[in-house]
């Protein structure tokens, strides 16, 4: 290519080759500089690049000089560190709710946010598990749709299904579209779920956003009410389990020592109070849950390490799908 004076294009040239090709470990030497930029057709000089690093340097870029021989230069804070782009890369690749296909076309552009050298590092990382992964795509987009109808107090339309024994959809409702007000979105255990409020039921209901379907901003405006207002979220998820919703109830959990930090873990320390028991291996957990199967299947997890004590009746509702589960067996 044959070089032309092209002074515009050099700083953000130099800019998009710090980014690519400069990292903690890595940086450029003038003459690689000088090299890089006469290869797109911009002749400079060293004075020249002095003078740009610094323009760089007021407009908010750390470049930095690493000292040894030969001298070079390389871009210093970036507006991700490298193990920030680890956590990114482990929790796109832990995500249930994207398909196999968009999580690779967001690992690429967590790729983009570094060096090409720490770039070949995250790929290192990368590792391909059998996870198993929703085949519904328009989740991503269910996400920004959801957020559109919070953000403009409208409420959202959609189509609901369920999967038949030939794993084919079955819409709810006869294929109705649902109108419900968006109140929140909420990750847990690999998904996410539109938390709702249902005007018919006068309540909150929730929804997995990989199965919906069609969704949609209506024009109609979402009812606003007290409840929504105070509507707590980290209290919600704290009681909710799988995000199945009942009755909340103040249960007394007696455990074993050894499960304390399944308790803490699954409720926080500052949403369950521990009580240690005069014995010195068991303790008291109280802590409000919503009732329902997922919260019995979560406590039998536990074995004979944990049991409902308070209320009574709650104890003799776990004990009928106890018993319900033994009776087909």
């Amino acid at each position: 290519m044959p070089k032309h004076p092209n002074q515009t294009k050099k700083i953000p040239l130099i800019i998009r080759m710090l980014r690519e090709e400069t990292d903690d470990e890595h940086g450029l030497t003038m003459s690689q500089i000088i090299e890089r930029l006469a290869e797109e057709g911009v002749e400079a000089e060293r004075k020249s690049i002095y003078r740009d690093f610094e323009v760089l340097r007021e407009c908010g870029y750390d470049v930095v000089k690493r000292t040894g021989r030969p001298t070079e230069y390389a871009l210093g804070q970036r507006e991700f560190e490298y193990p920030e782009l680890l956590l990114l890369v482990d929790a796109v690749q832990s995500s249930r709710f994207l398909t196999t296909r968009k999580s690779r076309q967001l690992l690429q552009r967590i790729k983009g946010l570094t060096s090409i050298h720490q770039a070949d590092a995250l790929e290192r990382h990368v590792h391909v598990e059998r996870r198993i992964r929703t085949q519904n795509e328009s989740v991503y987009y269910n996400v920004d749709a959801i957020q559109e109808a919070i953000a403009s107090r409208r409420k959202v339309g959609f189509r609901y299904f369920k999967h038949d024994l030939a794993q084919r959809k079955v819409y709810r409702k006869d294929g109705a579209l649902y109108r419900e007000t968006p109140v929140h979105l909420v990750y847990s255990d690999g998904y996410y779920y539109l938390i709702a409020f249902n005007d018919a039921h006068d309540d909150f209901v929730r929804y997995r956003i990989d199965r919906m379907s069609h969704i949609q901003v209506l024009d109609e405006p979402a009812t606003r009410n007290d409840r929504i207002a105070r509507f707590d979220v980290e209290e919600f998820a704290l009681q909710a389990f799988g995000m199945f919703g009942g009755d909340k109830v103040r249960v007394t959990i007696e455990f074993q020592a050894d499960a304390i930090d399944q308790i803490l873990d699954r409720f926080g320390s500052d949403g369950v109070v521990i009580i240690p028991q005069p014995d010195g291996i068991t303790g008291h957990a109280t802590v409000t849950v919503r009732k329902s199967t997922v919260f019995f299947g979560w406590l039998a997890g536990f074995g004979t390490r944990a049991r409902i004590i308070a209320p009574s009746s709650l104890a003799q509702e776990y004990r009928d799908y106890l018993a319900g589960i033994i009776e087909q067996y």
